[in-house]
C-alpha cells in the first residue's frame, strides 16, 4: 500500500511537506509548551484568517496576505498582553474574533466563489504544490537560524523571565520575536492542518516530547520526530479512508497524547499501590 501511495506525485509532495513542516512545528512548539503560551498561539493562528480574506479581496496570493498580517497580529497581541491592563484571555479573544471577522467580511465583499479557502481553514496537505515546499524549507531555515542565534535568550525568557530582565535582557523584544516565529510557524502549518487546528500540532508533539525529556534541544528533536510521525500516519489514513488529511493528522496526534496520559496514570497508580 505504501508503494502504491508513493506512485502519486501529490502524495510525495504531501510527505515532503509533512517532514519539512515538522521542523518548524517541533522547534516552535517546544517554546509554546515550555512558555505556556498555547492560548496566544491559538489567537495568532486564528487572526491569520484576516490576512487570507484581505489577500483574496486584493487578488493576490493568500500567503502574501497571511505572512504580514500574522506577524502584525503577533506583535499587537504581544504588546497588548505586556503593556495593557486588559486580561490576557480577553485580548486574545478580541484579536481572534477580529481576524476571523475581517477575513469573512473581505471574502464576502469579493465577487465570485472563493476557491481553496476551506483548505486554509482545515488544511489539505495533499494539494501542496512544489513551490510551497521550497517556501516551507526557507521558513524552516529562517526559524532554525533565529533560534540558534537567540537560543540562550529564548531559554532565559522561557524559564525565568524576571531574572532575565534583571540581567539586562530586552525581554519584551525577545518575547515579540518569539511570537513572530510562532506566526511564521502558523503560516508553515496552515497548509498541513489548517488555521483552525494548527495550535494542536504546535502543542501536542511538544507536550508528548516534554514527558520524555526536560532538555530543550532534546525536546525539539523529539517533537519534530513525533510531529513527522503523526503527519505521515495521518496522510496514510486519509489516503486509505478518503477523509480530510488535516483532521486525520490531528486525530492521530490526539490519540497518541491521550494514550500517553493513560499509560502515565496507570504507571503512577501501580507505583502508589506498591508503596
Amino acid at each position: 500500500m505504501l508503494t502504491e501511495m508513493l506512485e502519486y506525485e501529490f502524495i510525495r509532495n504531501a510527505l515532503i511537506a509533512a517532514l519539512l513542516s515538522s521542523v518548524a512545528c517541533g522547534i516552535i512548539g517546544t517554546f509554546v509548551v515550555v512558555k505556556k503560551i498555547g492560548s496566544i498561539s491559538g489567537g495568532i493562528a486564528h487572526t491569520a484568517f484576516g490576512g487570507i480574506g484581505i489577500a483574496y479581496f486584493l487578488g493576490i496570493s493568500p500567503l502574501a496576505g497571511v505572512i504580514p498580517f500574522s506577524i502584525a497580529s503577533a506583535i499587537a497581541i504581544g504588546l497588548l498582553n505586556r503593556r495593557s491592563k486588559v486580561a490576557e484571555d480577553t485580548a486574545i479573544g478580541a484579536f481572534w474574533a477580529l481576524g476571523m471577522a475581517t477575513g469573512i467580511i473581505f471574502i464576502g465583499l469579493t465577487p465570485g466563489y472563493a476557491p481553496n479557502l476551506f483548505s486554509y481553514l482545515f488544511g489539505n496537505i495533499l494539494t501542496v504544490p512544489s513551490f510551497d515546499l521550497w517556501m516551507i524549507l526557507l521558513f524552516d531555515i529562517f526559524i532554525a537560524v533565529v533560534v540558534i542565534l537567540f537560543y540562550k535568550e529564548f531559554l532565559a525568557i522561557c524559564f525565568d523571565e524576571e531574572y532575565a530582565e534583571v540581567s539586562g535582557l530586552k525581554t519584551t523584544q525577545l518575547y515579540l520575536l518569539l511570537l513572530c516565529l510562532i506566526a511564521i510557524a502558523v503560516v508553515v502549518m496552515m497548509r498541513v492542518v489548517g488555521i483552525v487546528m494548527v495550535i494542536a500540532l504546535l502543542s501536542i508533539p511538544a507536550a508528548i516530547a516534554k514527558s520524555f525529556s526536560r532538555s530543550l534541544p532534546v525536546m525539539m528533536l523529539l517533537s519534530i520526530m513525533f510531529c513527522a510521525v503523526f503527519c505521515v500516519i495521518g496522510i496514510w489514513i486519509s489516503f486509505l479512508l478518503d477523509i480530510a488529511s488535516g483532521a486525520a493528522i490531528i486525530i492521530v496526534a490526539c490519540i497518541a497524547f491521550m494514550l500517553l496520559q493513560l499509560v502515565t496514570a496507570i504507571i503512577a497508580a501501580m507505583k502508589r499501590s506498591v508503596i
